[in-house]
This record gives structure tokens, sequence and C-alpha cells, in this order.
């Protein structure tokens, strides 16, 4: 039985997320952050997070576009930041101010908690497959749930535990993983038992790409979409 889609890291790159809303089943769809950045379509993958999601919490990216600090990021990030600033609607950009660091949530009675970077640095910290099986149990601890999402490294896994689960679904829009296709996972139970599946697809590389270049915005993060990188 599939209880929940995760997707994270869209980046602005609608042909992925377009990708991924004709692979992914039926089912309530959460966003670990980061819907802008790097890609040249903003304000429709705005949209889409907010007509299609169940819930979203806030990216580092997110956060940057609606401030005026972006000196966190090298600078090739900060012009897609930058350009991002100037083309999102006021609507979308409301959106993202209202977004959270953190939820919690309840599907199929496993509590659950989504955050982008971690649940002590909501926005900046990376976790890796290879973090200290002690911080995994700590996060469980300190946070009382059963499931932990996150994003931010482009890159998924999952870390189990008796008492508990951790994942990252990998990025829709920007996958670092050395595979250049959207990356997001399913929260299923079979056999009563919980499951995480990664899934990955193709999408329109080029047309994303092209866009990027078209926009004005820094070739490397067209470059980089066909190394998955």
């Amino acid at each position: 039985m599939i209880l929940a889609i995760f997707i994270s890291d869209i980046h602005s790159n609608l042909e992925a997320l377009e990708a991924f809303s004709k692979d992914a089943p039926k089912a309530p769809i959460y966003c670990l952050g980061d819907i802008v950045g790097y890609g040249a379509d903003p304000n429709e993958t705005i949209s889409w997070v907010k007509k299609k999601t169940a819930g979203c919490i806030l990216g580092n990216h997110d956060y940057a576009v609606t401030t005026s600090d972006s000196s966190w990021f090298n600078h090739l990030a900060a012009n897609a930041i930058n350009w991002t600033r100037r083309i999102i609607s006021s609507e979308n950009r409301s959106f993202l101010t209202s977004l959270r660091k953190k939820m919690y949530f309840y599907v199929d009675s496993n509590n659950i908690m989504i955050t982008h970077g971690s649940p002590i640095n909501p926005l900046y910290e990376y976790i890796y497959q290879d973090t200290e099986e002690s911080t995994f149990k700590n996060f469980l601890k300190t946070e009382k749930t059963q499931i932990i999402g996150l994003g931010h490294t482009h890159k998924p896994f999952l870390w189990r535990a008796l008492d508990g689960l951790i994942f990252n679904p990998g990025s829709i829009g920007q996958p670092r993983s050395g595979v250049p296709e959207a990356s997001y996972a399913i929260l299923k139970k079979e056999s009563g038992k919980l499951e995480i599946e990664h899934r990955r697809i193709k999408y329109d590389v080029k047309k994303a790409a092209q866009k990027i270049i078209s926009s004005g915005l820094p070739t490397f993060f067209a470059e980089r979409l066909f190394k998955g990188v």
C-alpha cells in the first residue's frame, strides 16, 4: 500500500517536475524544500507545488530568494537567486515566505517529520548516507518521530533502525548522484512493514538545459544536468 510520496530540490526544473507528475502513483505528495534556484521556471514550479502537494517546507534557496541575503552561496548560485528574485510574482514570493522550516504530520498512524537540511539546522546542514549512526538515532529521539525526511544533498539514501527510518528522496531538478534523472521517494507499507522505494525517471534534460541558457542563467547549471552531478 502506497502511503505518501516525497520530492525535494525541484530547483525550477519544470521538465523534470512534469516527468515526475506522469510517473508518480496517486498518493499525497510532500515537498522537502528548494522549489527554486538554478533553473529557469520558478513561477511554474511554485504554482505546481501550491496546487499539487499536501505540504511543503522551506529550503535554503527558497529562503534566500525571499530575503536580501545570498552571502551563503557561491557566486553562480547567488546569480541564480538574484535572477529568481527579479522574476517571481509577488504571490509566489508570499508563498515561499509562508513556508515553515519543519513540518510534522501523521500518515497511516505513523508520525513523520520533514525538513530540508537537518532537524538541528533545517536550512543548511548536509546529512548523507554515511553520517554517524548516533546522529541518526539522536534525530529520531529528539524529534519523537518514526520517520524523518531530509533534502538538501540531492542524493537519495535510506537509514533504518528498529525505532524508525530516515531518508532523502534525492532531487527532482538537480540530481547529484551521477545519474541525470529525476529522483523521488515513495513511502509504502508491505506486510505491515514500512518501506521507502526510491525511483528515478528520465526527463527532457536538453529542453531544461536550453531554457537555462536562454534565460541568461550560468551555463554551468545547464551543463551539470547532463551528468547528474
